[in-house]
């Protein structure tokens, strides 16, 4: 038995309790309609994460514009009538211990004008070589409208029964590339420095707080580094995430990377127990100046790897997203022992257009047939 493990003690992420210290970092399903509304996958796929008593369950990336959608099959909460569907989400995992929040984020410049209906938008018109776009640096108008469109989504996700929402900040989506120097050139209110990068989020997090009072969580999803030349640094997030939680934030989740650096946040291929974790450090490093949650992340696999990181406070929570498409219930079979990896192999071929699911146990089944 395991169950008497760190991992398995409860934490509170703002006024939210959590069972254990297991997340379902966001990962985006492939299973929304095309307008972007919840279907009957997305209640299987959620419904199972809560059975396998997955502490927080965070949702794929959800576009709060359809301007700032960035992949086919995206859930959207850009619209009221989304929210009768997203609440069912919330209906039957609340039927489990487990929490759940949604992530909200704007693709920005990675995305492309076929998908998105429109010209992308970026903080400045830096082209994007892997999408292979020319975004429109944006005016007043329109980073307000962004603005609102985040604080509005969180209304929308509160409605629905979320119980607090994750802004994605990370890998080179919209909010990413206002923070990172490299696509930030602004000479203006919104660019420059550290603060005035970071300025588009905080007015965020005042609107949310300002809608929806300080009891319902925010936490993000920030970039540790862009692994870009003059991108940002692990320096700057330490002093950004110092930032954040001035601001009230709840929590954070450490990542890093963007499209164009060619690596992201999900590194394919297993690797040795002690290059497990490839954002632990970093995550360490942040943690160390701060008094709220920080989630690691990074090709986490080993039960043992993941207990020694919470036992050395290099975080406080555990982030996994392949491990649960392979297995939905693997924080249970870790609790009770019956196993002590993740069988997860890391060859990223779970993310397809028909929706997320582990080719390799396809592959085993026709092997059986």
């Amino acid at each position: 038995m395991k169950g008497n493990s760190l991992l398995f003690t409860p934490i509170r992420v703002g006024t939210v309790e959590l069972a254990n210290r297991f997340v379902r970092s966001a990962t985006h399903d492939f299973m929304a309609a095309s307008d972007g509304s919840v279907t009957e996958k997305h209640l299987v796929l959620f419904e199972k994460l809560a059975q396998g008593e997955v502490g927080l369950i965070i949702t794929g990336h959800a576009y709060v514009n359809p301007g700032g959608k960035a992949s086919p099959y995206q859930i959207g909460a850009s619209a009221d009538d989304l929210i009768k569907g997203l609440s069912q989400i919330t209906e039957v995992v609340h039927h489990y211990p487990s929490r759940i929040f949604l992530q909200l984020s704007h693709a920005g410049r990675q995305t492309n004008p076929k998908l998105c209906g429109c010209t992308p938008l970026a903080p400045s018109a830096v082209y994007e070589p892997t999408f292979k776009v020319m975004p429109k640096e944006m005016s007043q108008k329109d980073i307000q409208g962004v603005i609102d469109d985040f604080i509005q989504s969180s209304r929308r996700a509160k409605q629905a029964g979320f119980d607090g929402v994750q802004l994605h900040m990370a890998h080179g989506y919209l909010l990413s590339s206002f923070i990172s120097p490299y696509t930030n050139r602004r000479k203006d209110e919104w660019g420059g420095t550290l603060r005035k990068r970071l300025r588009i989020v905080v007015e965020i997090s005042q609107g949310i707080k300002g809608l929806l009072g300080r009891e319902f969580p925010w936490i993000v999803k920030m970039n540790s580094t862009d692994f870009l030349p003059s991108g940002l640094t692990l320096e700057e997030s330490v002093e950004m995430a110092k930032i954040l939680e001035e601001e009230g934030i709840d929590g954070l989740e450490v990542s890093g990377g963007m499209a164009e650096a060619g690596k992201g946040s999900v590194w394919k291929g297993l690797r040795s127990e002690e290059e497990e974790g490839y954002f632990v450090e970093s995550a360490a490093r942040i943690k160390a100046c701060l008094n709220i949650p920080v989630f690691a992340l990074g090709g986490l696999r080993t039960f043992s790897i993941m207990e020694k990181i919470i036992q050395e406070g290099k975080a406080d929570l555990i982030s996994l997203s392949r491990p649960f498409i392979q297995e939905p219930f693997l924080v249970k079979k870790f609790r009770i022992g019956e196993i002590a990896r993740s069988e997860c192999i890391s060859c990223n071929r779970c993310f397809n257009l028909r929706g997320i699911s582990c080719a390799e146990l396809k592959k085993k089944q026709k092997t059986k047939d």
